[in-house]
Order: structure tokens, then sequence, then C-alpha cells
């Protein structure tokens, strides 16, 4: 166990980013009542998860974790979650075969809901209300009742999170995951894209693939790896008191894990090493994600890597970069620098979407332009260092949204309006995180071939 660390040591450090509930007692009763309610994940998933992102930290492997950038009360439904595990298992069979390696699968859901802002209050006209920070904490109702902070916010959450849980691992499971049937979404994709050609050889490579393995008898009737999946729930530890409630002592091991979520990250703007969700993250054993911006020194990230992981466990702490397509040739190469300096095993992952966000057409949007140029540098940087690119951390949608402009159907700032749906960051729809899967394979194995005529040669 972590020195000096209790599930409530936290609330003696400093914290950012804590909602001003009015009912403190309420808040108090709505914790309890969550203290008693059954874990949403268990101990033993977390550690295969761990064991999932040790493989990747040692270059055996790639994570691809996405999902909504903030789940909505209003939204929950089969169609929406099963629309997003579909384009996620269809992300993942490409980047596999693009890869050659596993593709471990984490998604931002069941239990996204706390976004952290940037300023406390937002202004519409002449009227200041608080800001709204996910409907955990507050509504995005514009009114001075749903922006009060609710603590009975934190209860609805949990049921959405066990709902969504329970048909995840339906869909993981119970033959949805079937490879054949992501193979026939995928060419479907293809099929209908603008730039289909392009996308063509790939599909049908894995296509052979799996027509040769049916001929040798590998089907998924014999092999149930084939039909089904390994799916893990990730969020950001931001409610720190919804974290405590479903802090669970593990029966086998007798160490402490939060069960409301396989993983959970720390934001780029919770990550002083002497506050509160530092100090919360630390004594838990689940594997954990570290934002990193472009304020994070050298030194600074090694001295969080030594509170967050002091034994060096591969598969304990992933470094998620998000630092713009713009810095990160600036920023990323001396982290890692660092990093490698002190022997940290650590798995690294690119967000390109948090460091890209513009205004357009007075809506927030990414250009997926900037997206792929931030993933694109993150690899080449990562092959210049000689260090494993280890995964992908992107806000994404099941859902048919013009949220993010660009991409093969080239959505334009006037097509923002026709469908955006966020709640708070603009996501890739189904389509363009497809098409960034696809061309992110080409990469992939554009550099396994270097590798392959380095070593030939």
């Amino acid at each position: 166990m972590a020195q000096n660390w209790t599930p409530s040591s936290w609330r003696q450090k400093a914290i950012q980013q804590v909602p001003d509930y009015p009912d403190l007692a309420a808040l108090a009763a709505t914790e309890e009542r969550l203290a008693k309610f059954p874990p949403l994940v268990f101990a033993g998933e977390a550690r295969r998860l761990k064991s999932a992102l040790a493989n990747v930290a040692e270059g055996k492997g790639f994570l691809l974790q996405g999902g909504d950038c903030a789940e909505s009360f209003a939204e929950h439904g089969a169609d929406t979650i099963r629309d997003f595990f579909r384009a996620f298992l269809q992300m993942a069979v490409v980047l596999t075969f693009g890869a050659q390696q596993p593709v471990v699968k984490v998604g931002r859901i069941a239990g996204q809901f706390a976004k952290p802002r940037s300023s406390g209050i937002e202004k519409q006209g002449d009227v200041t209300l608080p800001s709204y920070r996910g409907d955990i904490i507050n509504g995005i109702e514009f009114t001075e009742e749903a922006r009060v902070p609710n603590p009975e916010r934190q209860i609805m959450a949990y049921r959405q999170s066990a709902a969504t849980l329970n048909l995840l691992r339906a869909f993981a499971m119970g033959g949805y995951a079937n490879l054949e049937n992501v193979n026939q979404w995928m060419l479907g994709f293809v099929k209908d894209s603008p730039q289909a050609e392009r996308y063509r050889k790939l599909a049908d490579r894995i296509s052979e693939t799996m027509d040769f393995m049916k001929a040798i008898g590998i089907t998924a009737e014999n092999h149930p790896n084939l039909r089904e999946t390994d799916f893990f729930t990730s969020h950001e530890a931001l409610l720190l008191g919804y974290e405590q409630a479903l802090t669970r002592v593990d029966s086998t091991s007798g160490d402490w894990y939060a069960t409301s979520g396989h993983m959970i990250w720390i934001g780029d703007r919770t990550r002083q090493p002497d506050h509160a969700h530092i100090e919360y993250c630390r004594g838990i054993k689940n594997p954990i994600g570290l934002k990193c911006g472009p304020s994070l020194t050298g030194d600074g990230l090694l001295e969080l890597i030594d509170l967050l992981n002091p034994q060096n466990e591969a598969g304990r702490l992933t470094l998620i970069c998000r630092f713009g397509h713009d810095k990160v040739a600036e920023n990323l190469p001396r982290l890692i620098r660092a990093v490698e300096r002190e022997g940290k095993k650590v798995v690294w992952s690119c967000d390109p979407m948090h460091g890209n966000t513009i205004t357009l057409n007075n809506y927030k949007t990414r250009p997926f332009e900037r997206i792929l140029s931030e993933v694109e540098s993150f690899f080449q940087i990562h092959r210049a260092e000689g260090t494993h690119p280890g995964g992908i951390h992107i806000e994404m949608t099941g859902n048919d949204v013009t949220e993010c402009t660009g991409g093969a159907r080239a959505l334009s700032g006037d097509d923002l309006a026709d469908r955006y749906h966020t709640h708070c960051d603009p996501r890739l729809n189904a389509d363009q995180a497809l098409e960034l899967a696809f061309l992110l394979a080409e990469r992939m194995k554009g550099g396994r071939d270097e590798k392959r005529m380095v070593v030939n040669g």
C-alpha cells in the first residue's frame, strides 16, 4: 500500500476544479449511499488491463482509447452505445492489422461525466452563471436552477454507468464483436467513402487474411477469441468524492482499487504534485493515465512518475500527450528524453484533440488535418528517439455528427450547425474516426517496412 495513504487522504490536500455544492450534508449523504453500492468494475479486470498495458509499454501492443467528451443523461440509449462500440471495434481491427500487434481497447465511457473548465463562470448577454461541469455535477441548460451542483446526479451517473457496462459486456462477449461482423462493417465504410481506393487495399488484405484463416479451419465457432473481445472503461477522475465512495479493498490482494472504471486519468489542470488528485491516484492500484500538456517540464514529469509509479511497474502509468499540432515537436522530445534517461516504464499515448480546438462560425471545432498532423508528428518523434508510440486517445462518437471539420467528406465550417450535438468538446464522427484509423495503419505499416529495410540492409 502507498505510504501514509487512505482513500480519504486527498481531503487534506489543496484541490482544483472542485464544484461548489451548496448543501454539504446532502453531498455527504449521497457519498455514503454510493459507498454501499456494488462496484462497477472488479480488481481482477483492472489487473488484466494493467498486464495488457505492460505489453504496450514494452513495445508489444498498441492502446486505442476513445469515446465521448462528456457522457450525458439525455443521450443515453442502447443505439448510441452500440454505434460507438461498433465504430470502436472497426478502428481496433484496422489498427491491429496496421501495427501487427494486439490493440488494447479502452473506452471513454461508463463514467466520463465530469469535465474540468477553464473558467468557473459562463456569461451569456448580461447573465452570468456557474459553468457546466458535466451531468454528474450540474445541468447544461443555461438557467440558475440547472447550474446548481446537485449531489443526486452522482446516483444517476452511477446507475447509467452500470447500465452502460452491462450492455458493453454483452456486446463484447455475446457475439456482436465477431471479427467477421466487424470486417463486413468496415468493408461497408470503405465502399461508401470518398477515398475508397485509398483504403481498399488494406481492407482487401484484411479480408484475404480472414479467408485464409477460415480455409485452414480457424473460425469464430472453434476459436472464441474471434467472436469475443476484451473491452475496458476509463474516465477522468475529477470528482474525488464519487471516486472515494467507489474505492474498495480487493479481497484477494488487500489492495485498494477504484471500482468506478478500469482505468482513470488525471487531467492537465489537476496534476499538481502536492494536490488532491495526485494524492488520490497514487494509492489505488488501477492503471493510471496522466495528461501531459505544454507546461509540463521534464523534471516535473519525473516527479509525478515517482509519485504515481514508485515501483516503476510496466502498465501502471500511461502518459497521454496533448500539445497541439504546432507544439508537439517542441515539447514531446524533451519529455521522452527525460523518461528514457531515468529508465521509467510508461506507455506513450497521443491525445491529438485537446490541443487543436479552434472556434469557427461561433462553434468550437477541431480540424481533422490538425488532428492527423499531431498524430503523425507523435509517431515520427518516437521513431527518431527510438521509443514506442504506444497509443492514441481521442474524443469520438459512433453517431453521424458534424463537430470536427475536414476528413474525407470535407466537412466545412458551414456544416457544423447541421448536427452539432456535443455537450462539451467537438468529437470525431464514426467516419472520421475510422478514417483516422486507416491513415494511422498506413503509417504503422510504413514504419514496419522501414525497420525491415534497416535490418535487411
